[in-house]
């Protein structure tokens, strides 16, 4: 009696093994052919089925590109029935041929690697538009400005003068009102037209970027605003991305002998392997060589996970201050790269690069 018992043990434990869901999916590829950029995004749907003997779940259904986005089913399947797939592809802004794939992981046990589904097709680009047949390729509205990102570098002594092309596309007599905010250190210093746009009119307006009255160093990112009484975006951004730099020209030979000099133990945080989520700090010793004092104006990280402490910001000749760093893991994985940069007075190296990398596995 007890053998017989084992055996239906064993047994129903050999079915309930062999009970697994099992996708099969109707197509693995869909072709859309030839579509328009202008016409819209274009769906897909992948239907498949569970020819297994147990509820089939998606557990992760995830797009190679941003431009592609996918919806399915989200409840279990049961043996015998079917869901979807939708992979929507937008063609806005990328012409010529695609081929998109979607990775598919579902609760299969012996599932070793996901799915895959594509879509292709072929994007006909659309006709320019009125507003890119005159040379304004970006922002919307019937007010445009031609280029709204001007890059350059100014000295703190100095300033730096732009010119930004403005059109009113507007038509029938129509004009459009024009008013401009600036912050204190940008000015404007002339403009083509007055207070309003005229109806299918191109002008300019000219302005100022003064380093004297900007209180800053390095890499900035400043901004204008043009507001106009454009019904579709009526607020146009002009954007900044500058480099402000000390101006040590006027230095006489005795000033420079006399200035401070910054120096470093080492230039490079280097760590070899973390492990995913932990952190790892550094500390490098920065020096003042020189026979005055040292001023750090500005310390900046190119990542999030990268953070500092600096000891003392001033520091004295002969005298030195810890630059405590600091990676944070959390979330990320593989090869890493980023950098410290540091500003200071010295006027023989007033930028100094701390450059940082290493590898996170999980």
């Amino acid at each position: 009696m007890k053998k017989g018992f084992l055996s239906l043990v064993m047994m129903v434990a050999v079915l309930f093994a062999m009970a697994q869901p099992r996708i099969e999916f109707e197509k693995k590829t869909h072709e859309f052919g030839d579509i328009h950029e202008e016409g819209g995004k274009v769906t897909a749907r992948f239907t498949f089925k569970n020819v297994g003997d147990s509820a089939l779940i998606l557990t992760r259904v995830k797009p190679g590109c941003g431009c592609t986005a996918a919806n399915y089913t989200k409840e279990a399947i049961q043996p015998g029935q079917s869901g979807y797939i939708d992979a929507t592809y937008d063609p806005w802004g990328r012409p010529g041929q695609f081929n998109k794939n979607i990775k598919v992981s579902t609760n299969e046990p012996n599932q070793a690697t996901p799915y895959i589904i594509f879509i292709k097709g072929n994007v006909i680009k659309r006709p320019p538009t009125k507003y890119e047949l005159a040379g304004y390729k970006s922002g919307r509205g019937e007010v445009r400005v031609k280029e709204s990102t001007v890059r350059f570098q100014v000295k703190n002594t100095g300033s730096h003068i732009d010119t930004f092309q403005i059109r009113s596309f507007y038509e029938n007599g129509r004009a459009t009102t024009f008013s401009i905010e600036l912050p204190e250190y940008i000015q404007e210093v002339g403009r083509s037209f007055g207070q309003t746009i005229p109806a299918d009119h191109e002008g300019y307006i000219i302005l100022k970027y003064d380093g004297t009255k900007r209180n800053a160093w390095g890499n900035l990112k400043d901004r204008a605003v043009i507001v106009t009484d454009d019904t579709i975006e009526p607020r146009k951004y002009l954007y900044f991305n500058v480099n402000l730099v000390e101006d040590f020209s006027k230095m006489s030979a005795k000033e420079l002998e006399k200035a401070p000099r910054i120096s470093f133990d080492k230039t490079t945080f280097k760590f070899d392997t973390i492990v995913q989520n932990t952190t790892i700090t550094e500390t490098i010793k920065v020096t003042n060589t020189g026979k005055s004092k040292l001023i750090i104006r500005k310390i900046e990280s190119s990542l999030p996970a990268l953070t500092y402490k600096m000891s003392a910001m001033e520091i004295e000749p002969g005298q030195s201050a810890n630059l405590d760093l600091t990676f944070n893991a959390k979330n990320r994985r593989g090869k890493q790269n980023a950098t410290i940069e540091i500003i200071s007075n010295a006027p023989t190296n007033s930028s100094q690069i701390i450059n940082v990398n290493g590898m996170i596995i999980q």
